[in-house]
């Protein structure tokens, strides 16, 4: 009799535990996703300007077409995958929602209005269709397009940083300053897209609040470990991607490309990358 009452107790606690375990879960999901939105980004280390005897300013891109990179670029559905997003759509629905400031230059000092800039970018074109009946009778109608904002467009990532020693600690640091989403400009020229450049969509403060806030609580995809993914703020502290240098500063406000093209301007890149390195170690010499 005891042994039956244990059984039954048994049973029942398991009952409850399945039951619990199926409270408030996602069908898709066999356990309750939510330590990510709990999480808050730690505190930029504090620089005092005494403290820094060197500095220099780089703008880089990053290209989302590059293996490496392309974890920034999928999924391209709108509504995402398995709750994830790409960079881009991070980006927009949080312009959209304004919860992220977002600047027309690099230095931060003109600032857009987002519900302006949403409405602006995502403005209908007008067409004028023209229609022919069964009687070859023409008749022009006139038509609205909506535009909407499409992640596939975003192939490059901008970033502006600043890279300085700290004599307390006498080691070289990277500081990401801002980023900035591009979007490849084409041009109709007798049925073709002739490619005119790349324009830049808004630039965003790397180190504002509610950027750090943001990208503290949004995943990035890695196949190696769906269980523990990175965040986006993890992925630009650490680093983790490929990209080339496009700018440094310099006397004329110049970018590689308004001197140097082709070969000599990717040579050009990996000398200044070269020479932010050297200059962590060439500190040591006497």
């Amino acid at each position: 009799m005891r042994q039956k009452i244990y059984i039954l107790i048994a049973t029942l606690l398991l009952t409850g535990s399945l039951r619990a375990q199926l409270v408030g879960q996602s069908l898709g999901q066999y356990y309750e996703h939510s330590l990510i939105h709990q999480e808050e980004s730690a505190p930029l280390p504090y620089v005092r300007e005494s403290d820094v005897v060197w500095e220099h300013c780089i703008w880089r891109t990053i290209d989302l077409r590059e293996k490496y990179n392309q974890f920034f670029y999928f999924p391209t559905e709108k509504k995402g995958s398995d709750g994830r997003l790409n960079f881009a759509y991070v980006i927009w629905n949080a312009v959209v929602a304004g919860e992220l400031p977002i600047y027309e230059d690099d230095e931060f000092k003109v600032r857009i209005d987002n519900d302006d800039f949403v409405y602006r970018y995502t403005k209908a074109d007008t067409l004028i269709l023209e229609i022919i009946d069964d009687d070859e009778n023409y008749e022009y109608k006139t038509v609205l397009v909506p535009k909407e904002f499409l992640s596939e467009e975003v192939l490059q990532i901008r970033l502006k940083e600043a890279w300085y020693i700290d004599k307390q600690t006498t080691e070289q640091y990277v500081r990401i300053l801002g980023f900035c989403l591009t979007k490849e400009m084409y041009k109709e020229h007798d049925g073709d897209l002739d490619y005119i450049g790349t324009a830049e969509l808004f630039w965003i403060p790397m180190q504002s609040p509610m950027t750090q806030r943001l990208l503290s609580r949004k995943e990035a995809y890695f196949e190696d470990n769906i269980a523990h993914l990175p965040t986006w703020n993890y992925i630009f502290r650490s680093r983790m991607f490929d990209s080339f240098i496009t700018r440094e500063s310099n006397r004329f406000n110049r970018t590689i490309s308004d001197y140097l093209t082709g070969t000599d301007a990717i040579m050009e890149s990996e000398r200044i990358e070269c020479k932010l390195l050297n200059i962590s170690l060439d500190m040591w010499e006497y």
